[in-house]
C-alpha cells in the first residue's frame, strides 16, 4: 500500500455498462480502483474533447471496458512513482496510449499510469496552459509540423482550417497567423466571425452559404488545409487545393467517408496526411517541446475557459451540441 497518497475516495467521472455504449457518471472510486502503472499522480487539470462527450455520453464505442474513466488527456503532479525518471513533485503530461477508452483518462483526482506513457511538462508552459493546448492543440500542433516538411510555407498562399471554432481548429488558427500564414477560416457560426479574427484568422468563411461546388477540379484556392470534419468537406478540400497543395486530416465530426477523384493528386500533387496524435513517445516530446516555444499559442486566454469537476455532465451536453466555442478545462482545485 502507498501511504502517501491522500485518503480517498477519489472524485472521478466513470462510464458505466448501459445504454448502447455505456452510461457516464460522476463517481467516487477507492485506492483498490486505481488502473495499472508504476506512476500515482495527482490530477491537476484536463481538457474537454469531443471524443470525451461522446464517450460520456454513450454515442460512440469509445470504452471499450466498464467502467473505466473517460478522459483523453490529463495534466498532473506525481505523488509516487517506481520509475527512477519521475519523482514526488514532477508535473507531467499524458495523452493517448488509449487512456479514455482502454484505460482510465483524466477525470479523477487521483490516477495512475506507466511511466514510459508520461512526459514532463515542457518549461514555458504552465500546467493550465498545457490542458488549455490539450490533445487538440497537439494534435495541430502535429499537423503544422508535418504539413511544413512536407512544403508548407507562408509564402506560398492560404490555409484554410474547418470546424474552425473548435478546440483543435481555434489554436490551429492562432499557431498558422503567429508563423506569417494567411488564414481563412470555415465555419457554420457566423456569429463567431470575431472570435476568429482575433486569433488572427484573415478571413471567415461561412459554410451555410459558402458554394462549394462538385466538379472533381474546382478553382485552385488554398496551398495548404487542416482538416478537422472529414465527411464532404474534406472532398471538397481535396478538389481545391492549389498545385502541390498540403492537407493535414484529423477529424471525423462531418462523417468517416468521403467522396472523391484521383484527379487532384495526379495533376495538381495534392497531398493528404493523416495525423495520428497517438505518435511515438519521442516525436510528442518533441512536438510538446515546440508548443512550448516556436509553436507556442498566443490566445490562449481567449480560447480556453475553466470548469468544475462537477460542470462536466454540461460540459458533454454542450459539446455534442455543437454550443461550444474554443476549449474547456476542468480545474480539479475548483
Amino acid at each position: 500500500m502507498q501511504t502517501n497518497l491522500p485518503v480517498g475516495p477519489y472524485r472521478a467521472y466513470r462510464v458505466f455498462e448501459g445504454g448502447q455504449f455505456g452510461e457516464g457518471r460522476l463517481t467516487t472510486i477507492g485506492i483498490d480502483a486505481l488502473d495499472v502503472g508504476n506512476v500515482t499522480v495527482r490530477a491537476l487539470f484536463a481538457s474537454v474533447n469531443y471524443k470525451d462527450a461522446l464517450t460520456a455520453l454513450g454515442k460512440a464505442k469509445v470504452a471499450m471496458r466498464f467502467p473505466l474513466t473517460a478522459g483523453i488527456d490529463l495534466c498532473a503532479e506525481v505523488l509516487h512513482s517506481e520509475d527512477a525518471r519521475y519523482v514526488p513533485g514532477d508535473v507531467v503530461l499524458v495523452h493517448g496510449f488509449g487512456i479514455g477508452a482502454d484505460h482510465d483518462g483524466g477525470y479523477q483526482t487521483v490516477a495512475r499510469f506507466p511511466a514510459d506513457w508520461l512526459i514532463k511538462l515542457p518549461a514555458g508552459l504552465t500546467a493550465y496552459e498545457s490542458m488549455a493546448i490539450g490533445v487538440a492543440g497537439y494534435t495541430s500542433a502535429l499537423s503544422i509540423d508535418l504539413m511544413e516538411l512536407n512544403g508548407l510555407s507562408p509564402e506560398k498562399g492560404p490555409v484554410l482550417i474547418n470546424g474552425a471554432t473548435g478546440g483543435a481548429a481555434s489554436i490551429a488558427i492562432d499557431i498558422l497567423a503567429a508563423r506569417g500564414y494567411d488564414v481563412v477560416a470555415l465555419s457554420g457560426k457566423p456569429e463567431a466571425a470575431a472570435y476568429l479574427r482575433g486569433l488572427g484568422a484573415k478571413e471567415v468563411i461561412d459554410r451555410h452559404t459558402y458554394p462549394f461546388g462538385t466538379r472533381a477540379l474546382e478553382k485552385p484556392q488554398w496551398q495548404g488545409a487542416i482538416d478537422s470534419v472529414g465527411g464532404e468537406q474534406l472532398a471538397w478540400l481535396a478538389r481545391s487545393m492549389r498545385n502541390d497543395g498540403v492537407i493535414a486530416a484529423f477529424g471525423n465530426a462531418g462523417g468517416i467517408e468521403f467522396k472523391g477523384s484521383v484527379l487532384p493528386f495526379i495533376l495538381r500533387g495534392v497531398r493528404l496526411i493523416g495525423v495520428n496524435a497517438n505518435s511515438p513517445l519521442a516525436l510528442r516530446t518533441r512536438i510538446w517541446q515546440r508548443l512550448a516555444s516556436d509553436l507556442r499559442p498566443r490566445h490562449l486566454a481567449q480560447i480556453a475557459r475553466r470548469i468544475r469537476l462537477d460542470d462536466l455532465p454540461q460540459a458533454f451536453a454542450d459539446l455534442y451540441a455543437a454550443r461550444v466555442t474554443g476549449r474547456m478545462v476542468v480545474d480539479f482545485a475548483a
